[in-house]
């Protein structure tokens, strides 16, 4: 079982920056940022393999997701945040990164809230 804790949430305006950090307890190949805004579903936003990272079109080219030298640490650059981008956001890990899905180990989220 891997425990993941996420930090760096906050409240910011439209055009600021934030940055993300999910630290796990183990090491798994795939790790992945997802988020979910009141009343939408969960959406998966960026994920990173050993060997590629993936974007969804509503982040690319605003956020980069990367893997630290400690491999269990996954961050989250959050650069021209948009009101849209508000949200719970999750880290994951364990799933399968090329269809962004089976994610077994989560962790409780931390809220951005871009005004």
């Amino acid at each position: 079982h891997v425990q993941l804790v996420e930090s760096g949430g906050g409240s910011v305006q439209a055009g600021g920056s934030l940055r993300l950090s999910c630290a796990a307890s183990g090491y798994t190949n795939c790790m992945g940022w997802f988020r979910q805004a009141p009343g939408r579903e969960r959406e998966g936003i960026a994920s990173v393999h050993v060997a590629y990272t993936s974007y969804a079109d509503s982040v690319k080219g605003r956020f980069t997701i990367s893997r630290g030298n400690a491999k269990n640490i996954v961050d989250l650059q959050m650069n021209s945040l948009k009101p849209e981008d508000t949200a719970m956001y999750y880290c994951a890990a364990g799933g399968d990164c090329r269809r962004g899905s089976g994610f077994p180990y989560w962790g409780r989220g931390t809220q951005v809230t871009v005004s």
